[in-house]
């Protein structure tokens, strides 16, 4: 058996356990400056969309004796500003202009000074105004509220709201950090992008599920033991399914990134195929991230809230600290303490390992019908003396039970 299949295993027993749950605070920290930097990368430098969503016009043509910097001039010569040009390689053509939206006559001047100036040929020109554009915006901010609404209301059902509302946290954590990092990457924001960020979110809701559903079945009959708290429960459900999460990123990262490299390096600037592995890049990374260290985190505070949930954790707090008080309590005694009673009984039962074993209620039996709630440590290390009344008894030697006398009477002599 290989090392990985042995911590895997573990992991699902329960025999190692990482604590995500209760180091929330971390991971909100760490959450907190990531989409702060998301957001003012946002407001700072803007998201930069592409012709698709804001109208304009391109300038597709061959030229190819005709460097970037003399098609650039021939743009401006023409009257136009802000025009964007690109040397697109291993293409049907050699560059592509992107201008906003023109008049007419800017638009042949143009097309007249690429030809004079910058000696392109064939040139293909593809316009889209700004009512397109507009249109693709609000669908596509439609198709994301509608996508929202439908998964909430979905877990709702599945589940309960509690997990509706942490998938719903994690999603929209998932999205700012997408959002941030193309602020910060400068890539254009395309119908391909649009495809890709409804792809990963639904990527990142799977991972979710997962978990969710295992959180589910740790947790059910819960509240009739008392060994674990909700926090962890839902911690063991993690880990359970931490390996499966790693390794399904994983597998979708590597066919992702090496779509990404190829669309930098072989292809122009601004192609659809980057557009797309970028956002399912970010997305996957980022929604595994929300997946294990935010959505379970936050389902577990909201759950932990509850009076049930409440009381339970203090029961399971009290029967550890009971444990804890009969292990020294025996120590100081001298070891078996009670042999054979009460105090042994609990010592053998080790308390420490509370919130990492994968059975809840395996070991619940023996000891939940004996309740600690009401009795003292020494009370439970010192098992309660039997009084004995009368003469004491001599075994006879054929080893039949001694006869009993009445009260009162002597022994012959």
């Amino acid at each position: 058996m290989s090392r990985f299949t042995e911590v895997t295993g573990k992991l699902y027993r329960g025999e190692v356990s990482i604590n995500f749950v209760d180091r929330r605070k971390m991971w909100y920290r760490i959450s907190a400056v990531i989409l702060l930097v998301s957001i003012v990368a946002v407001i700072v430098r803007g998201l930069d969309f592409s012709i698709d969503f804001k109208g304009g016009a391109t300038f597709q043509f061959y030229a190819p004796s005709t460097s970037v910097s003399q098609v650039q001039d021939a743009v401006n010569d023409a009257g136009v500003s802000g025009a964007t040009v690109q040397h697109v390689t291993g293409a049907k053509v050699d560059f592509q202009v992107l201008t906003k939206d023109l008049p007419t006559l800017v638009q042949q001047q143009v097309i007249t000074d690429l030809e004079t100036k910058a000696h392109a040929t064939n040139v293909n020109v593809q316009f889209v105004g700004p009512s397109w554009g507009s249109q693709i915006t609000g669908k596509a901010i439609q198709a994301l509220i509608a996508f929202l609404i439908v998964i909430v209301i979905y877990l709702s059902i599945a589940f309960e709201w509690k997990m509706a509302v942490a998938a719903f946290v994690a999603l929209v954590h998932t999205i700012v950090i997408t959002i941030g990092v193309y602020a910060l990457a400068g890539f254009e924001v395309s119908p391909a992008t649009v495809i890709g960020f409804l792809t990963i979110l639904g990527y990142a809701l799977y991972d979710t599920v997962v978990v969710f559903d295992k959180v589910r079945e740790n947790t059910a009959g819960l509240l009739g033991g008392t060994r674990h708290t909700y926090s962890g429960a839902a911690n063991l459900a993690l880990n359970q399914t931490l390996v499966r999460s790693i390794n399904t990123s994983l597998i979708a990262l590597l066919p992702v990134a090496s779509i990404l490299v190829v669309s930098l390096v072989a292809l122009a600037p601004g192609n659809e195929l980057s557009d797309l592995s970028l956002v399912l890049l970010v997305g996957i990374m980022g929604g595994a991230y929300a997946s294990i260290c935010i959505a379970t985190p936050v389902l577990a505070q909201l759950k932990e809230r509850e009076p049930q949930y409440q009381a339970l954790a203090k029961r399971v707090s009290l029967r550890a600290s009971g444990g804890r008080s009969a292990k020294r309590a025996a120590a100081k005694a001298g070891g078996p303490a009670g042999k054979g009673g009460l105090a042994t009984q609990v010592v053998e039962d080790d308390f420490s390992d509370l919130g990492v074993d994968e059975n809840l209620d395996e070991r619940d039996d023996l000891i939940a019908d004996d309740d600690f709630s009401d009795t003292s440590a020494a009370a439970v290390a010192q098992p309660e003396r039997v009084v004995r009344t009368g003469p004491r008894q001599q075994p006879r030697r054929d080893g039949r039970a001694p006869a009993r006398r009445p009260a009162g009477k002597k022994k012959r002599r």
